[in-house]
């Protein structure tokens, strides 16, 4: 995120990956060091009370006391902090809440304190300094920036100002960076994310754009609407385009789709930032998972996915964690969050450093029949698929099919083509294979004639697009479910075989 021009920003990056390498070749010792400080410094707010902080002297003790909690557990606590009250989850008052529309929980209020607010501007900052030190790339400092996000306009409940994280992070920007940011402030604050981005795309198509950041799906209308405008490839309009910046959801996905937009293969950096903590960052360009954030006030915990409804399951430290399983990843936090279940899943690809992707969330799975099908398996058989050929995927959604008019159940594929493949069941057909191959308990499923092979009902243009409209979730963070475990969402399309 820097405007130093190139030739400071090569120095900078060099001495940023010193201090990085530092901590994340000390992970133990990082994140011991991160448990003592929220301990100590919370012990005296009504939490560290009433969960005796002052004998906690050990992972053990923190455990036996502490249990995990979502959003729905902690909010007693959140609401007394809502309200005004000082020392209740984290010393003194956060400067901001991150509301964010919870599925299950109506608006959710997510704390950042002075403490936490730091990380989530690092964060971002290192993985563009990262990314220069390992590639010498510097020259897209020189030019503009856009970073689609939510509206930066704040409201004030009891002296705690309120937005979207996206917004609240749009405040932090360095004034170094100010001439080469773009949405202009006006438009940024354009509440309607349609008009926003026709008018973000007024705004930029005469700079000079070397940097696009934002979740791929919204970054996809803004490129759909630059090629219409124009009837040129976004790396036509935008010459030195290189690098996209996204974070949120899989690339992967999207990729064909983006460089066909794009006319030409860019670098890109991922990042996994939500309200409750800036995560993981991309800082490899050719090492698959993104560095796990040891040294930003956030302690780690994983408990094993396919036992975490259990009655007690087992916490770990990133100590006993393993490369390929499936974890879901609790937190606890300088902004007050206590084992706290953030909803994600994430797979370890390294422990040398500790790198993760992010497979899916807990709730977001389908298992109608045992099968315990992830987003990350759904999202690598439609690459696998449509690798190689002329096929595009704009978006998709898998759904259990349990009561067919005819016929053993099955996996219902929703999907909105750009590029539509001449056979439809011969997709389904390399579809289902790869699932099979990648899920076990899906091919037994299969094998044993308790499911038939997956189906794929087409989605008319632009239908994802209507259906996050028609719920009040166009644009900004908002994202459509790889898959659920039951079909609220695709009874609403209106799809056409």
């Amino acid at each position: 995120m820097l405007s130093l021009k190139s030739a400071l920003a090569k120095p900078f990056a060099k001495r940023i990956y010193k201090r990085v390498q530092k901590w994340a070749n000390n992970p133990f010792e990082t994140q011991e060091k991160v448990f003592q400080d929220l301990i100590a410094t919370a012990t005296n707010t009504v939490f560290g009370k009433d969960h005796d902080f002052i004998s906690i002297n050990s992972y053990e003790d923190f455990v036996k006391r502490v249990p995990i909690r979502d959003y729905e557990d902690l909010k007693p606590y959140v609401e007394r902090v809502v309200a005004g009250e000082e020392n209740i989850l984290w010393k003194g008052k956060p400067i901001y809440f991150a509301k964010t529309s919870g599925t299950t929980s109506g608006s959710k209020y997510i704390p950042i304190t002075k403490e936490s607010m730091p990380t989530h501007v690092e964060a971002a900052r290192n993985a563009i300094l990262l990314y220069i030190h390992e590639t010498g790339n510097a020259k897209f400092v020189d030019g503009k920036m856009i970073f689609l996000q939510g509206s930066p306009i704040m409201k004030e409940q009891n002296g705690i100002q309120l937005g979207r994280l996206s917004g609240i992070v749009a405040h932090y920007v360095p004034k170094y960076l100010q001439k080469n940011r773009l949405p202009s402030w006006k438009t940024n604050c354009i509440e309607d994310w349609e008009t926003k981005v026709d008018a973000i795309v007024e705004e930029t198509l005469p700079e000079n754009m070397t940097v696009i950041s934002g979740i791929p799906s919204w970054v996809q209308m803004y490129f759909e609407k630059l090629q219409q405008k124009t009837g040129k490839k976004v790396g036509d309009i935008f010459k030195n385009f290189n690098l996209f910046i996204f974070g949120g959801v899989n690339y992967e996905p999207y990729r064909a789709k983006f460089e066909n937009l794009i006319g030409r293969k860019v670098d890109s950096i991922e990042l996994y930032p939500a309200s409750e903590g800036f995560f993981a960052f991309q800082d490899k360009q050719n090492e698959k998972g993104m560095l796990l954030q040891l040294n930003s006030g956030i302690f780690y915990e994983f408990i094993k996915a396919d036992e975490f409804f259990n009655d007690k399951p087992k916490r770990i430290t990133i100590k006993e964690v393993k490369v390929g399983v499936n974890y879901v990843m609790i937190i606890s936090t300088n902004a007050g969050l206590w084992g706290y279940n953030i909803g994600d899943t994430v797979q370890f690809t390294s422990t040398k450093p500790y790198r993760v992707i992010v497979s899916g969330r807990i709730k977001h799975f389908i298992s109608a029949f045992g099968e315990h099908v992830i987003g990350k398996e759904v999202e690598q058989a439609m690459q696998e698929a449509t690798q190689g050929s002329e096929v595009r995927v704009s978006e998709f959604t898998v759904a259990p099919q349990i009561n067919p008019s005819e016929g053993l159940p099955y996996h219902e594929w929703f999907i909105e083509f750009e590029n539509e493949p001449d056979n439809l069941s011969a997709l389904a057909k390399k579809l289902d294979q790869s699932l099979q191959k990648q899920n076990s308990y899906y091919f037994d499923l299969i094998k044993g004639k308790v499911l038939q092979p997956l189906k794929i009902t087409k989605v008319k243009k632009e239908g994802f697009q209507n259906y996050m409209k028609s719920v009040g979730k166009l644009g900004g963070q908002n994202k459509i479910p790889r898959l659920s475990n039951d079909r609220k969402i695709v009874d609403t399309f209106s799809h056409t075989n």
